[in-house]
């Protein structure tokens, strides 16, 4: 494109140069100065036309009898002086664009920084939020496996049982009672079952009647503890040992959150 505008500008000099040489030297200027704007202007950009004004003022300054003319000298000053004038402002314009643009392009670059600085931040947090989860994820399972050494020693299983019970038969308040539990837990169960009857009634002022489902029992592969059902079975209160560690871990959750990682900065209540 641009070789085409520079060839399209040679021309049109050519064309001034050979009317310029024509032309009368009295009436030298004015001819060049008419044929530049009649014949570059419309069609050449600034820069080409600033050439054919060289070319005019080059073919003037070589006509010899108006070198002596005060009337050619200051014609010719004041169009290169309105020649500087026009260069500058084009120039300026130029420089003004130039400037806006690289301006837009920075703030363009900054934002685009910006966003992926923010989209940096947020896949950290989210690693961070992943790996403090699994860490917990790890934890409560290591703690469902400790579960099993509850049961060897029967004593304090015995009385962990007879708390699950009663706190069963509480929370169910049914005159009829079903409980269900491991098939090798059945004894212990209905012992703990028997020493609470007394003090549920105690307790409660109504009679209850407590069976022990011989039918179906609990999975032998969880870690133990009972579940309570009313008469006819529709209501249910899971008191095994992997449910209660459960319920635990969600209640002391900030607690356990708080001894890992530390306190949280970013949280502002605390209930």
């Amino acid at each position: 494109m641009m070789a085409f505008i520079e060839q399209e500008a040679s021309e049109k000099v050519e064309e001034i140069d050979a009317k310029v040489t024509g032309a009368c030297l009295s009436a030298c200027l004015p001819v060049c100065l008419s044929v530049c704007l009649s014949v570059c202007l419309p069609v050449c950009p600034p820069v080409c036309l600033s050439a054919c004004l060289s070319v005019c003022l080059s073919v003037c300054l070589s006509c010899d009898s108006c070198h002596s003319d005060p009337l050619w000298t200051g014609l010719c000053l004041q169009a290169e002086e309105e020649f500087n004038i026009e260069k500058g402002r084009l120039v300026q314009t130029q420089r003004v664009k130039i400037m806006d643009y690289f301006e837009k392009k920075e703030k363009q670059i900054d934002q685009h920084k910006k966003i992926q600085m923010s989209n940096l931040k947020n896949q950290g947090r989210l690693k961070v939020l992943k790996t403090r989860d699994d860490m917990i994820t790890d934890l409560l399972h290591e703690a469902r496996q400790r579960l099993a050494e509850v049961t060897k020693d029967a004593d304090s299983y015995s009385k962990l049982l007879e708390c699950l019970v009663l706190q069963g038969l509480y929370q169910l308040l049914e005159p009829k009672v079903t409980i269900r539990c491991r098939q090798q837990d059945v004894e212990m169960v209905q012992a703990a079952v028997n020493r609470n009857i007394p003090i549920y009634q105690e307790a409660v002022k109504s009679k209850i009647t407590v069976r022990i489902d011989q039918d179906r029992f609990l999975p032998s592969d969880i870690c133990g503890g009972i579940e309570a059902y009313n008469e006819n079975g529709k209501i249910k209160v899971s008191n095994t040992l992997e449910s209660r560690l459960e319920l635990l871990a969600q209640q002391m959750m900030p607690e356990i959150r708080v001894t890992l990682f530390g306190p949280n900065p970013n949280r502002r209540f605390m209930d």
